[in-house]
């Protein structure tokens, strides 16, 4: 493909010295709290995001500022687990030079907000001080490896965890930029010529994501992920992983050339067959992906253009081995289980929920401070949940009660008396600081979740478990498009509201109203809880029910099967 025909972010890639750009040169630019538009884009490979609080651009506009620039921070955690040291780093480093918040993000890991330029390199100094990096955190290449969130259960489940590690760090970018300019790092002159062995110099065209999950436990919503690894576990012992290609939530309202997509299972791998398996889809990506209009060049647009078979064909021919026929697997959901578990060994596992995963110390609810109060005393990790949870785990028997003790001094023993809907919902962060958002989503739930819940109540279903996904925009954080109700942003206080997603993360939703507002949300809502009360089949979840009865349109790109067993 010719430079004239693929796109800016290309070209910016390209010249960019292995995403070195001019970072340097912006960061140490006193004159504006941003960086160059190149820069940005190079800086999301580095684990940053450039912001700004939407909610004063106005004012500074009047006063002829400019908007007033920060930064997110995302770590990369494969897995989302961390050890109470680690905690206490993120924990200070939110509170000295971010805006003492913490924030669990849908991929298992945390994102710090708030961080203005002249501290931008000193907390991510801070992180890797504590042996935490955000190289890869963000950008077109193979971002945070997510994993079933507890994997505990059996040895064979640790094992799972495992191959989630090697992926993260086998997979990670091997540019020495990150350490020059976080790191202070000197490159070695005269030494060998840099290079990228398998995402080479543009590396991919668009964000890759993985996720491992484990029967039947789908918390990770593993056909939302470009590559989903299905863990095959029987009698205890790892197997190997069912292959998922082409998952993605983005989209964009107006557009049907854009569409969200479920992963396709093509195949088994045995583990030793994984990391290379892994390295294949990639090169496929990186060599088919479209390097012409970003909002097409995903994994799912590359399969649903090559053909699945043709992709796979493609694939084994790289690898130089065929994939076996896919395993039987059966999920059962993909929420979090609240409260005390046990695990094989002996040790306990206390899952905490974190509203949109927001820590931070309010009057009602001081978590930040209790959580490191918490880490202070844990000698077990911490494990953060694709549903924006949070896990206190590997903690001893004889621990159990201190740990109850300050949970419930700092208020974060609630998981004990949450409705069905609360118990799952998901929000992406939108307002104030996302510039994708086009309405409320973090800042809506404490308003929307009490006028569900008495809508719930009044029909007898406030216990009932129904998956409720939050979005501001299209482009699918918090995986709307799996929810079995999803408001997904139109504009301020507009929303298009989608139904029909099962409760096992395997089928998408449809649109039932476009662009309404919430007394309109909450109009269609109301009929449908009172018939789902009145006329649901044993068992039968809010989802399946309004597939059943013929509520919703036709189903677009269902979960295909593995047509090649």
């Amino acid at each position: 493909m010719s430079d004239s025909t693929v796109s800016e972010f290309e070209r910016i890639k390209a010249n960019s010295r292995f995403l070195r750009g001019t970072l340097v040169e912006s960061l140490a630019d006193p004159v504006t709290g941003a960086i160059s538009d190149d820069d940005n884009k190079l800086l999301k490979f580095h684990g940053s995001y450039q912001q700004d609080d939407r909610d004063l651009r106005e004012e500074r506009r009047k006063q002829k500022l400019e908007p007033a620039y920060q930064f997110m921070v995302r770590a990369r955690l494969a897995g989302g687990v961390l050890s109470p040291a680690q905690w206490l780093s993120f924990d200070h480093i939110a509170r000295t030079w971010a805006n003492h918040t913490l924030r669990i993000t849908t991929r298992q890991t945390f994102q710090l907000h708030g961080v203005l330029k002249r501290n931008l390199k000193r907390s991510i100094a801070a992180m890797n001080d504590a042996l935490v990096s955000t190289i890869a955190a963000c950008g077109d290449v193979n971002r945070n490896v997510v994993a079933s969130a507890n994997p505990v259960s059996t040895p064979a489940h640790r094992v799972a965890y495992r191959w989630a590690e090697r992926l993260s760090e086998h997979l990670k970018p091997r540019t020495r930029a990150y350490h020059e300019i976080w790191l202070d790092e000197q490159l070695v002159a005269g030494g060998e010529a840099e290079s990228e062995p398998l995402y080479g110099p543009t590396y991919l065209p668009r964000k890759f994501k993985i996720g491992v999950a484990v029967p039947p436990t789908n918390d990770v919503d593993v056909f939302a992920q470009d590559l989903g690894l299905i863990a095959i576990i029987e009698h205890g012992e790892l197997l190997g992983f069912n292959i998922a290609i082409g998952g993605g939530m983005g989209a964009s309202h107006g557009d049907p050339s854009t569409y969200p997509r479920l992963g396709s299972v093509i195949g088994f791998v045995v583990p030793e067959q994984l990391l290379r398996t892994a390295e294949g889809i990639i090169e496929v990506q990186r060599d088919h992906g479209n390097r012409q209009e970003r909002k097409h060049a995903r994994l799912k647009y590359t399969i649903d253009r090559m053909g699945l078979a043709a992709f796979k064909a493609e694939l084994e021919r790289r690898i130089g081995f065929a994939l076996q026929s896919s395993r039987a697997y059966r999920f059962e959901h993909t929420g979090d289980r609240y409260g005390w578990t046990e695990g094989d060994d002996g040790r306990w596992h206390l899952t905490l929920h974190i509203e949109s995963g927001r820590l931070a110390d309010l009057p009602d609810r001081p978590h930040l401070s209790g959580l490191r109060a918490i880490a202070e005393q844990h000698r077990g990790d911490f494990r953060l949940t694709c549903n924006q949870n949070l896990i206190i785990a590997n903690v001893p028997a004889a621990q159990r009660e201190p740990i109850d003790a300050l949970a419930a001094e700092y208020k974060l023993d609630g998981y004990r008396h949450l409705s069905g809907i609360r118990r799952h919902a998901v929000a992406c962060v939108a307002m104030p600081t996302c510039g994708l958002a086009m309405a409320e989503s973090e800042r809506y739930v404490p308003q929307l979740l009490p006028k569900l819940e008495a809508l719930l109540d009044r029909h007898g279903l406030h216990d009932e478990p129904i998956l409720l996904r939050l979005s501001g925009c299209p482009n699918g954080c918090s995986r709307p498009y799996l929810g079995e109700i999803a408001l997904v942003g139109r504009a301020i206080g507009r929303y298009d509201l989608r139904l029909g997603a099962d409760f096992a993360g395997q089928r998408l939703n449809r649109t039932l109203r476009e662009n309404i507002d919430e007394a309109g949300i909450l109009t269609e809502l109301d009929a449908l809880f009172a018939r789902y009360a009145a006329e649901r089949q044993a068992q039968e979840h809010f989802g399946d029910f309004l597939v059943r009865s013929g509520t919703l349109p036709a189903a677009a790109h269902a979960i295909d099967v593995d047509v090649f067993a």
